[in-house]
């Protein structure tokens, strides 16, 4: 489980992740400082480390990097260029996940690392083990891209199945400012609901337990684009949500997208317990049924 840290020198936003060649991996992140201002044109330290398993696994492959934000307070980088702490980036078996990237900085540009953000590696391992090059940007025979508006909402994910193309596409704006996970709060519905990647599965299970107002609910009856097979994502599809935000909210502006928030996840944790994810810092958790969050719809193709 991820913790949520109550000081905190600066924000990372995950931007995107995704294959560059087979031995490195292209990663961006904005660094925002406590008052949510960018940190521009400075050198920070990072060290970005690969973990087998879970959020708490064991770190395979550990870096240290010391890049410098641009104007917009980004920060590009090449995970397997950096200083070597331990592992080999070229022998990972990314068959073998999942795994996640788990990065910590020093906005002072030294190895005082304050602030931590952990995300999954979902698509990326297999295009690494698989040798390929394709990116999630429209190349590599990639007909859509992360940011495309399509399929009643805007595409936060692509990858592909036996070289079959598919996507996420998450609601263009909240479905909710505030609901909870469900109008039945403190009744186990138990393995039907608690998968980290079926959302759909999760929501179909939500609302057949007689959720009526909740957001598995909400999302379940949203319609746009002419869709109605919306539903509330569960945690890694949440995260994929998180890892597109920058993209997201770059080309919806403020107000649609995603916001500075806690989002509700479809992933049940326990009877009155459900997955939560933070948009600010990118940490999961667990959140109480009954407790208001945010909600945001998604839908594949």
């Amino acid at each position: 489980m991820k913790k949520l840290f109550t000081v905190l020198a600066a924000v990372i936003l995950t931007a995107s992740v995704f294959a560059q060649s087979p031995d490195k991996m292209s990663y961006q992140a904005v660094i925002r400082n406590l008052s949510n201002n960018l940190v521009t044109s400075t050198a920070v330290g990072m060290q970005i480390s690969i973990l087998q398993g879970s959020t708490s696994g064991t770190a395979v492959y550990v870096e240290t990097q010391t890049p410098t934000t641009n104007a917009n307070g980004l920060i590009s980088i090449e995970i397997g260029a950096g200083t070597v702490q331990s592992g080999d980036f070229t022998t990972i078996d990314w068959a073998n996940g999942p795994y996640f990237i788990k990065t910590e900085t020093d906005i002072a540009g030294g190895t005082n690392y304050t602030i931590t953000g952990t995300s999954q590696l979902l698509s990326v391992p297999y295009a690494l083990h698989a040798k390929t090059a394709e990116t999630v940007t429209g190349g590599g025979g990639f007909t859509h891209y992360v940011g495309e508006l399509y399929g009643g909402g805007i595409i936060v994910s692509v990858w592909k199945e036996s070289s079959v193309e598919h996507g996420l596409i998450a609601s263009l704006t909240d479905v909710s400012s505030g609901a909870q996970w469900s109008s039945i709060t403190e009744t186990l519905i138990g393995a039907t609901a608690q998968s980290p990647f079926d959302g759909q599965a999760n929501t179909i299970a939500i609302v057949a337990q007689g959720d009526v107002s909740g957001a598995a609910y909400l999302c379940d009856n949203y319609s746009s684009g002419g869709f109605n097979d919306w539903y509330l994502p569960a945690a890694w599809e949440l995260n994929q949500c998180y890892n597109a935000s920058l993209v997201v909210n770059t080309i919806l502006g403020a107000t649609d997208g995603f916001q500075f928030a806690y989002y509700w996840s479809s992933t049940e944790s326990s009877n009155n317990y459900a997955w939560i994810q933070n948009f600010y810092y990118g940490t999961s958790n667990y959140g109480t049924k009954g407790i208001t969050y945010r909600v945001h719809a998604v839908r594949r193709f």
